[in-house]
């Protein structure tokens, strides 16, 4: 028969117990305060690296106000004026067509976005597209089916002017359209028409037996590309 325990030993085995949980409780809140401690220090980090950066980028947007306060040195200016396209425009542009395709121009104030288009086409359907390569036949000369839609260009050619050179040569094309009455595909057509434009701003033009889209695209090629156009004074 196994001796029963004593109630002085059941008493030291209940402290050595109590004892050792106490110790686990004790380690684990001494773990969970270094993770607090150490969550804390990285939060103090992130804020100081937060801080930095904010401050960084308040020196830099300081920096950069400060230089855009400053006037332009005189040789910036003068290249800025040297350098500007002007108010007024016009576009020699192309297109597609049932066949050929069509040559014409866009012109106005670079500000606005209305803008005028002059061309050279039959006046009536299919069949007057037709005749016209017969004979002459009735023409109009203001936009046509296409012209302001983006999704048929082919080619562009922009130029720029100044407001005096611009009144000249929008008058210019308005003189050539009331004084164009009839097209034929050989010799009154829509690339002749838009060369004559480009004739009077004194660029070169390319012989007007090309479809559109070559002519527009030789045109500017001729003439190196140039934006800028300075009309002769006038006699």
């Amino acid at each position: 028969m196994a001796d029963r325990p004593t109630r002085s030993g059941l008493c030291l085995l209940g402290a050595f117990t109590l004892a050792v949980l106490l110790q686990g409780e004790i380690q684990s809140a001494s773990a969970q305060e270094a993770d607090v401690r150490a969550g804390s220090e990285r939060v103090i980090l992130q804020k100081r690296d937060i801080n930095k950066r904010v401050a960084n980028a308040n020196a830099l947007a300081s920096s950069d106000a400060a230089a855009d306060s400053q006037p332009a040195p005189r040789s910036a200016r003068k290249s800025t004026s040297r350098s500007a396209k002007g108010p007024y425009y016009v576009d020699f542009r192309a297109r597609t067509a049932a066949s050929w395709g069509h040559a014409f121009v866009w012109y106005g104030k670079t500000s606005e976005r209305a803008v005028d288009v002059a061309g050279l086409t039959p006046a009536g359907d299919t069949f007057a597209y037709v005749l016209g390569h017969l004979t002459v036949v009735p023409s109009e000369t203001g936009a046509s089916y296409g012209d302001l839609d983006p999704e048929y260009l082919t080619a562009s050619y922009r130029v720029y002017l100044d407001e005096a050179d611009a009144k000249r040569v929008f008058a210019y094309i308005k003189k050539l359209q009331a004084n164009s009455p009839v097209w034929n595909a050989e010799t009154f057509n829509c690339t002749g028409f838009i060369g004559d434009i480009a004739s009077f701003m004194g660029l070169k033009v390319p012989h007007r037996w090309q479809r559109p889209e070559e002519y527009v695209n030789n045109l500017k090629a001729m003439n190196d590309g140039r934006q800028i156009v300075r009309l002769s004074p006038e006699q």
